[in-house]
């Protein structure tokens, strides 16, 4: 009979092996970082190796560092909009210029911004990216590699949610050494598996409520500004992102967080780690849904004047991921609610909805949604077309597309083709004239970007109220809003038939044209890469289609 006791120490010993094996990876990217990393947090590739390699049953990856890796908040700080827009604040603030790029680094360059800030000292954004001056030091490695692992999962339940937390007031822990700092995650990790992570990655991890909760997003995606007029002093405030208070202000801060949405879980057991991972439930995936489809697709088409690290493929996956979760009906929808046909004139009811935990679009005031609106008659020809959208990136019709110094207002009822319902924020300086530079506004003169469910906008805080013609608009409420169209039909034949289109823009033409002014390499190229690419700019979010009853 075979000896149990021998049995159970081959196994052991098969198990330590493989365990070695699989760590080996691990150890060695380990040891050549080592010379060459921060004490307070690792670049990515030292988690690669381990949480990579995780497959469902039915082989969909669901790998944590590949799906991050062609994240918006991977490349954060190679994001060609976010420099230009950087170039062009320290343009026109010249001598706010290490200011501006300290807090800039903030949510973009967020490892290399604590590290000095611990040092007492600026960070710099253009001297850390690829091609910089100290580009190729300890800092850079950091500061290139965005928003990433050991950053979110250090921070500590200390504080969030409170108004020191937010603009990038979170805390990390900067007195255990290395091998003894803690990461947090949703699950219990046995000793031995602590184990491993602390010696291949010098971190310590254990179960932290907090790392699903909505306060620690907010400590990033809340953005007060600081508005600077003259010598390049404070004169306002701006609040600039807000989705976090948007949510609270919403019936979804009772049932669903942040993660819930952007981060939705496993639909099945898998496990989170390659090394002897053990398969859970409730893992969340890493691919960060937002709606920045736009600037994955920059990333990519222009990778290696980036110093994009993901693959082409992982980001053109995540370009479709964005795209699908966008037309999926999780974010938006349009329905045309009737159509009738009297006396020469069309009249369509249509209602837009907000599917989302806060306004839609939210948060970087660049990115718009809109109506587009086309009417044939019964031989196929246009008899009204309101908001089409050019392949330049503007929408036919917008004032502010055509003049910087104008906008179109919210509307009840649309009854020319040259308006366009558009959901917006529009922000303007001291002065009142409008502005897409964030460090010259302190104010909303329009804000009709849709409600999410339950959200009051007459109590809601002025932070987040909305502003303009759809606060007086009792058909703009949580969750919707409701519009129409009178359009005279005079000599044309029906049958007519009403198509609706809900448009999605990241970044909105004039954003990217008022860059286009400034002489400056990132401003430059970013202007010329969009208008490069400008009819993929948008997105048809969702479509209706209706056709009149004849009399």
């Amino acid at each position: 009979m075979v000896n149990m006791q021998i049995l159970k120490k081959l196994h052991l010993m098969a198990r330590s092996l493989a365990c070695l094996l699989l760590l080996l990876p691990v150890l060695v990217a380990t040891t050549a970082f080592a010379q060459s990393t921060h004490p307070l947090f690792k670049t990515s590739d030292n988690c690669m190796a381990c949480h990579n390699g995780l497959f469902t049953q039915a082989g969909e990856d669901v790998s944590l560092g590949a799906n991050w890796s062609a994240t918006m908040m991977a490349n954060s700080a190679r994001d060609p909009y976010w420099q230009a827009t950087v170039r062009r604040e320290i343009l026109d603030h010249p001598e706010a210029s290490a200011e501006i790029q300290h807090e800039c680094a903030t949510c973009h360059m967020p490892m290399a911004r604590y590290q000095a800030k611990t040092e007492n000292r600026k960070t710099e954004v253009f001297a850390n990216l690829p091609g910089g001056s100290a580009s190729d030091t300890d800092e850079a490695l950091l500061a290139q590699d965005g928003v990433s692992c050991s950053l979110c999962h250090q921070i500590t339940p200390e504080g969030l949610g409170t108004p020191a937390s937010l603009v990038g007031g979170f805390h990390v822990d900067t007195t255990a050494k290395l091998g003894e700092r803690a990461v947090y995650g949703p699950f219990e990790i046995d000793a031995g598996h602590q184990e491993i992570m602390r010696s291949a990655a010098g971190h310590k991890p254990q179960a932290g409520a907090h790392i699903q909760s909505s306060e620690l997003c907010a400590s990033c995606h809340t953005l007060i500004t600081d508005a600077l007029g003259a010598s390049d002093k404070p004169i306002g405030k701006l609040f600039e992102q807000m989705p976090y208070q948007e949510w609270q202000h919403s019936s979804y801060a009772n049932s669903q967080s942040c993660q819930d949405c952007h981060m939705p879980q496993v639909d099945s057991a898998v496990p989170i780690s390659a090394v002897l991972g053990q398969a859970r439930d409730g893992v969340n995936r890493h691919d960060f849904r937002g709606g920045n489809f736009f600037i994955q697709r920059m990333l990519n088409r222009y990778r290696n004047e980036l110093a994009v690290t993901a693959s082409s493929q992982a980001l053109e996956n995540a370009a479709n991921r964005t795209e699908a979760h966008l037309k999926s009906g999780a974010a938006g929808n349009i329905t045309i609610d009737s159509v009738d046909v009297k006396n020469g004139t069309l009249e369509a009811a249509l209602t837009v909805t907000n599917a989302g935990g806060h306004k839609l679009p939210t948060a970087y005031p660049s990115r718009r949604l809109w109506i587009q609106l086309t009417v044939h008659n019964a031989a196929g020809a246009v008899v009204f077309e309101s908001g089409r959208f050019n392949n330049n990136g503007a929408i036919e019709g917008n004032d502010n597309d055509s003049d910087k110094n104008r906008y179109e207002p919210h509307y009840n009822v649309i009854d020319d083709p040259e308006q366009v319902q558009i959901y917006e924020a529009i922000v303007a300086g001291a002065d009142g004239a409008l502005t897409t530079s964030l460090l010259t506004a302190t104010q909303y003169l329009k804000d009709n970007r849709l409600l999410p469910l339950g959200f009051d906008k007459v109590s809601a805080d002025p932070t987040i109220a909305v502003t303009g013609n759809a606060a007086q608009d009792d058909d703009f409420t949580d969750g919707r809003d409701s519009i129409g169209y009178k359009i005279a039909i005079i000599n044309n034949d029906g049958p007519f038939t009403v198509d609706a289109t809900l448009r999605f823009q990241p970044i909105g033409y004039r954003w990217a044209d008022n860059l286009g002014a400034y002489a400056a390499p990132e401003t430059q190229r970013f202007y010329g890469w969009y208008t490069a690419m400008a009819s993929e700019s948008a997105l048809a979010m969702a479509h209706a289609q209706a056709r009149s009853v004849q009399p």
